[in-house]
Formats: C-alpha cells, structure tokens, sequence
C-alpha cells in the first residue's frame, strides 16, 4: 500500500476593517505559519497585468490610475465604497484572478514540504472563497476601537470608515461561519497568547492530516 498523501491545510484570516487581521497574521508568521495577503497580490496583479489594468480603467476611468502607472487606491476606494453595484463589478473582476494566484502558491509551499498556510482577505465569506479553505478564523474587535484604529492608521474621516464597514459584511454574521474567533481588544501581550494557542492548535491539525 502506497503512502497516503498529506493534506495541506489553508487556514483564512478575515474580520471587519481595522479588526486587526494584519498584526494577527504577523504574528502567525512569527510562529511559523508561511502567510499570503489577497490585497497585496490584488495589487500586484492590478498593477502589472495589461488585461486587469485595462479591464479596471473602463469600469472606474482613467483616475483609477496615476501619471506614474500606479493603482490611485484612494480614489479606487472613493468609488467603489458609495456605490455596491460598482464594488461588485470590479470584485467579480479582481477576485478570480485572486483566487488563481493564491491557488498556484499554495501548491509551490505545498511542493516546498510546508503542511499549511494563511491567506489574509477581508471579503473572504464575501467572496464565497471560504468554500476552498479548510477553515476560517475571524478576528474581532469593538466597533468604536475599529474606527479608532483606521482613522489613526489612513488618517480617514469616521463617516469614511463607517461607509467602508457597511460595503463589508456584519460582524455578527461573519462570526457565525467562523470555525474560530481571535478576540482584539486588548494589549498586544494578550493578542499574542491567543494566536500562540490556536497557533500550537492548528499545527496539530496539520500535522495529523
């Protein structure tokens, strides 16, 4: 009897904005666990694919670029958060290319002797990309202390911030589907003990795949 194939595990990191998904993948890698952030090769992807670029410039106009050919987030977000039917066209865009990449380096980490990754995305349920992971862990905080959180961090007026939560899923609702929740609202040293856990937790599940 041949040996049996390990599975690999894909681990998904969401939360609402200014959850605090960063710093808790941060720390996950810290702990060992290779991570893949869906924004980053968003934007890599926006930036130097021809066909997205061209595809993202007929839908919101040329502004969604800069004179220096680079993704102007800042007007990008302007439009799609005050306007769900344009949010939607340009997700549907983005998101299976998304999906492709992340797929193709899962199996490069696979292929390296890695049992397990994360992937970061904030519209992880939204997306219906909860389907392809073996399990989803939500990272929540008070709404109050989000806010705070993004307006220290983009300088953005509170009306923004609120708008950009209401483009994204409940909280309550994403807590519902999560298998686990990291609770962020305290110091750090506490965020810290509750990924080391789950982190020894989750190691286990891979390792006895």
């Amino acid at each position: 009897m041949g040996k049996r194939k390990k599975h690999f595990l894909r681990i998904g990191v969401t939360g609402g904005i200014g959850s605090g998904k960063s710093l808790v993948c941060a720390l996950f890698s810290e702990f060992g666990f290779p991570v893949l952030s869906a924004d980053n090769i968003a934007k890599r992807l926006l930036r130097s694919d021809p066909s997205l670029r061209r595809k993202l410039t007929l839908l919101l106009g040329p502004e969604a670029y800069t004179r220096s050919g680079a993704l102007d987030r800042g007007y990008v977000a302007s439009r799609i958060f005050s306007d769900a039917s344009l949010q939607h066209s340009v997700n549907r865009l983005v998101h299976p290319e998304v999906e492709s990449t992340l797929d193709k380096e899962f199996q490069k980490l696979k292929k390296s002797g890695k049992n397990s990754a994360i992937v970061e995305a904030a519209l992880i349920f939204e997306a219906g990309y909860d389907a392809e992971l073996d399990l989803v862990i939500v990272v929540d905080a008070p709404q109050a202390q989000r806010i705070m959180r993004v307006r220290r961090r983009d300088g953005s007026r509170e009306v923004d911030v609120r708008r950009r939560m209401k483009a994204q899923w409940p909280v309550e609702k994403k807590l519902k589907k999560a298998d686990y929740v990291i609770r962020n609202a305290g110091s750090r040293t506490k965020l810290r003990q509750s990924v080391r856990f789950l982190a020894g937790v989750l190691n286990t599940i891979a390792e006895n795949q």
